[in-house]
This record gives C-alpha cells, structure tokens and sequence, in this order.
C-alpha cells in the first residue's frame, strides 16, 4: 500500500477530548473527608487467594479494599444493590475519566441511569501516575481474567479465573443458579493492576503491580451497593493473570458507616433524566 503524500500532516492533526469532564457533576470530597473521620466499621470480608467475595455497601458508606500479605491484584464489580440490572459501566467511566482510576473519580452505572455508584476518596498509590511504559494503576481497561479466553488461548480450562471467581461468589450471596449470575457479571475495576498499551503495537499489557501490604484504596457508596471482589489468580499480574503457579494473597474488605447526621444534606445521585421515548 502506497503512503500518500500529505500523511505526515493527517497525524499530526491534534486530538479532542471526546467527553470534557470539566461539566460533570462534581464530588462533594470535602463532605465525604469529614463524614469519614468520625466513621466505625461495620462489616469487614476477605477474599482468599484465587477466589472471590461479595460484600453489601449502604448508600452513604465507605467502603475499603487492601493489601494484607503480599502483592495482590482485584477484579471489582458494583451492582445496584436493590436492581442487578443496574451495573458498573467500564467503558463509560473510562470514556469520563480515562483509563486508569484515582481519587475524585468515579464508577458509572450502566444506562439507563448512568449515574455514580462510587467515589474513589483515598487511593495510597495515587504517586504512580503514568510510568515511562504507559502504565498505571486501577484500569478501566482490561475485562477479566476468563476461562473462555484461557480455552481460547492455551486450550485447556481453569476454573479461577476471575469471572469464575465472580460468578461463584454472587451466585452464593444472591441464590441465583450458576448459569443466571454469570450473565450479571460484567466488565471489572482492576484494582492495584498495572497495566497499559503497548506504543508500537496498541497491546494491552499487564507489568508486576507496585501494591504492597498496608496498600489501599477506598470508595464512598453514592447508592446502596452489592460488590463482588476476586483475588486474581494471576498474583501482582507481573507474568500471567491465570496461574496456579504465581503468588497470591487475600484481599481485605472493610465497610465503614458514618455517624447519623455527618452527611446533612447529601442524596444518592438521581438516574439519568433522559427522556427514553425519543428514540430508545
């Protein structure tokens, strides 16, 4: 294929910003800073290496996940607590806030609410930023660890994949059959995975993530929230994200209730107000 002439000049035209989030609606993280401090744990689970939990988060909490023993890596899902209809929207956070998630930023729902479920408030590995390979920390970018891809890839099956882990772990929580949780099962937040894209090639890639035990990042709950948590099999992701052979450890998850009057005044975010009848 010929390079035509003027195709320096087609690269170098310069991009758009396809979702300004300057009109977002902002976080209230004042509020929530101050509503934290006098907060108690409520609820606390622990999700065991290669292997998931769920975890239920009223509107108005907080919620956090951590590192305890060793480098370890999430895959986090968020349902509407009351409507499994309604769901974390990878692809959309990633659109408003870009790929990888940090303090302020927030976890969309799925349409046709398309409303906050939660709000990072603290994140302890917030230093990272972008390293010199285009990597870093919480993506929005990569699905899950699967055993369909696995069979795909390297014909055989495994079983702890994270959507497996998943699936198990909300099926148990909700009495669902199997076959009927996995379909609720979606896109994840990969908490702690360092990942990005590769400059020649536009590869997803995965590299040893920089968590370490004490590491943290939390969550208010804007609605009233289920949470799915997997410990990926994969370990800190550094070589395979399906493998009984790398070093995994638990994940820990904790749920702290403010006191009764330290959000005077806030309300779980409305669902859209689009109107559906012209043309959905």
């Amino acid at each position: 294929m010929t390079t035509p002439p003027d195709a320096e000049a087609r690269r170098a035209v310069p991009p758009v910003i396809c979702y300004p989030p300057e009109t977002l609606p902002p976080p209230d993280l004042a509020l929530y800073a101050r509503a934290r401090q006098g907060a108690g744990k409520v609820a606390e689970v622990v999700a065991p290496p290669r292997d998931a939990v769920c975890f239920r988060v009223a509107a108005g909490q907080f919620f956090r996940i951590t590192s305890i023993e060793g480098p370890q890596v999430g895959d986090l899902n968020l349902w509407n607590a009351n409507d499994l209809s309604e769901r974390f929207y990878s692809g959309k956070t990633r659109a408003l806030h870009g790929t990888h998630l940090t303090t302020g930023e927030r976890m969309w729902s799925s349409f046709p609410h398309l409303r906050p479920m939660a709000t990072i408030t603290e994140d302890t590995l917030d230093w990272y930023d972008i390293d010199s390979f285009g990597g870093s920390v919480h993506d929005v970018i990569g699905t899950r660890c699967d055993p369909y891809t696995h069979r795909l890839l390297a014909g055989g099956d495994y079983h702890h994949c994270c959507h497996s882990n998943l699936t198990r772990a909300l099926a148990a929580e909700t009495g669902l059959p199997l076959r009927e949780a996995e379909m609720h099962v979606h896109d994840v937040l990969n908490v702690f995975m360092c990942t990005g894209f590769t400059r020649d090639t536009g590869q997803y890639f995965m590299k040893a993530s920089p968590v370490r035990p004490g590491d943290y990042i939390e969550f208010f709950a804007e609605i009233d929230l289920l949470g799915a948590l997997s410990a990926c099999p994969g370990g800190d992701c550094s070589a395979e994200h399906s493998s009984d052979a790398a070093a995994c450890y638990p994940l820990r998850v904790e749920v702290f209730a403010p006191a009764e009057d330290a959000l005077r005044g806030w309300h779980p975010p409305p669902s859209s107000t689009y109107d559906r009848s012209h043309g959905t």
